[in-house]
């Protein structure tokens, strides 16, 4: 009896042992610095960074921090994301459950009545059964605290996932907005050279009228009149299709889309502190995805290996018999069924070595995936402070440029009145001016665009 009782005893003592490798994170190349800062920035060593800070900290318009309050509870995205987060926590609890015994309750009443024959007299009889089952499969090999692992692991993953939806959320919102103000901004200096130039043409009109001058001159004016013109449409297409994509983020139908600050009074700073490389990792939830789908594909090598030996479970049934129900519990009722059983895996033509082997195979899989990630977002990183600084220089550049194009302009129509130049020089002066203020407008979201951008490499946006 003490040699049986230590038989089921002793798997339970060694429940601890758990095949497989634990994970371990694995070795990446780290760089110093960034690739892109300035030789000021990367002096400064600084620890703190952009992608720290809360969305609302670094967007400061208040109608776009209206916007994505509304889009972080309506967008359906989002809401798929928290939905797999909930599917995934339902399937930890399924797999941690076979940790554990399970029991079952059963009832059942027969009656049967045989008739009465020349050898058998009549007979009815009734009985009832009441039982009580148990079975307990032992985790000696840790096969589903393997299993438990990689089901915890998806579910960390799902929600790095959720964190991924929203800070993409948040990026692509404040993108589009900034580009529907630039749209705006285009629009009304559209607008405003239009009405310029059909003042320029009333004027010009009139002179021609009291041969001062010829229909050249006019047919050149109307030419500026119908450039400024034919760009108003464009603008308002385009304006109304990025209202409907906008609404389509914040999980509404197309509809208008209320504005803020202009492009022009949107706050950000020239430079941005870009932090250490090495805390990226811990902030990009992407690469903490990864991470997490690694730790499940490690944990899959342990449950693979687990199937080589064999499974011990403990099973029993009691409960009371009788066919008289009034004594179901009384007298000699009771009934029960105890023992253990034990399978072990012979022959399966090699199924599990290549079970193993696949797993393993999947395991380095997630580790190329993982670093592979890590040099993405590094390179992502990197194009965004190259982006961001360029496009500060051009736009400056671009601002220069349209001062003295507007100057030129300004220049050629005095000349112009003054009878020393040419309506063609003020056809080409006028065109180059409106085409460099709409170009100045789109350099002013090209630099709120690489902001953007920045800020999501680095990790921000999903903070709350």
């Amino acid at each position: 009896m003490r040699n049986y009782f230590a038989i089921l005893i002793a798997p339970i003592l060694c429940a601890g042992c758990t095949v497989g490798p634990n994970y371990k994170r694995p070795t990446v190349a780290v760089p110093e610095t960034y690739r892109g800062l300035t030789t000021e920035e990367v002096a400064k060593a600084e620890t703190a960074s952009i992608g720290d800070q809360k969305w609302w900290e670094v967007f400061q318009d208040e109608q776009l921090q209206a916007l994505i309050r509304s889009a972080l509870q309506q967008n359906y995205d989002v809401r798929i994301a928290a939905t797999r987060i909930l599917q995934a926590r339902a399937q930890l609890g399924i797999t941690r459950s076979n940790q554990f015994p399970s029991a079952s309750a059963g009832a059942d009443i027969t009656s049967q009545r045989i008739a009465k024959s020349p050898r058998f007299p009549e007979f009815e009889e009734t009985s009832g059964q009441l039982t009580l089952s148990a079975a307990w499969e032992l985790d000696f090999w840790g096969k589903y605290r393997r299993a438990t692992e990689t089901a915890r692991a998806n579910l960390l993953a799902s929600e790095w996932v959720r964190r991924a939806v929203i800070a993409t959320l948040v990026s692509n919102l404040a993108s589009a907005y900034f580009q529907l103000r630039a749209f705006d901004l285009q629009l009304e200096i559209s607008k405003e050279t239009l009405a310029s130039r059909r003042d320029s043409l009333r004027l010009t009109q009139l002179l021609a009228d009291h041969g001062s001058t010829s229909m050249l001159d006019v047919r050149q004016a109307e030419q500026l009149v119908f450039t400024a013109a034919a760009e108003i449409p464009t603008l308002e297409q385009q304006i109304e299709q990025e209202e409907n994509f906008i609404s389509i983020l914040l999980g509404q139908n197309p509809g208008s889309v209320p504005r803020g600050r202009k492009l022009t009074e949107q706050p950000h700073s020239p430079s941005v502190p870009a932090g250490l490389p090495s805390v990226l990792l811990e902030r990009r939830p992407d690469i903490r995805e990864a991470e997490q789908q690694l730790v499940a594909a490690n944990a899959q090598i342990g449950v693979a290996k687990a199937a080589y030996f064999p499974d011990i479970s403990l099973t029993g049934t009691g409960g009371f018999q009788s066919t008289a129900l009034v004594n179901l519990f009384s007298g000699p009722a009771g009934l029960w069924t105890f023992g253990p059983s034990m399978t072990q895996p012979i022959f399966t033509a090699g199924r599990l070595r290549s079970n193993v082997r696949l797993t393993e195979a999947q395991q380095q899989e997630a580790v190329l995936f993982y670093q592979q990630r890590i040099q993405g977002a590094f390179r992502d990183v990197s194009d965004a402070l190259i982006a961001y600084r360029k496009t500060q220089e051009f736009r400056t550049q671009q601002q220069l440029l349209t001062q003295s194009a507007q100057d030129a302009a300004r220049l050629s129509d005095m000349r112009y009145r003054g009878g020393v130049a040419s309506y063609l020089e003020v056809l080409t002066n006028d065109t180059n001016y409106f085409t460099a203020e709409l170009a100045l407008a789109q350099a002013q979201f090209n630099e709120l665009q690489a902001l953007v951008q920045l800020y999501n490499a680095l990790g921000g946006g999903w903070q709350q």
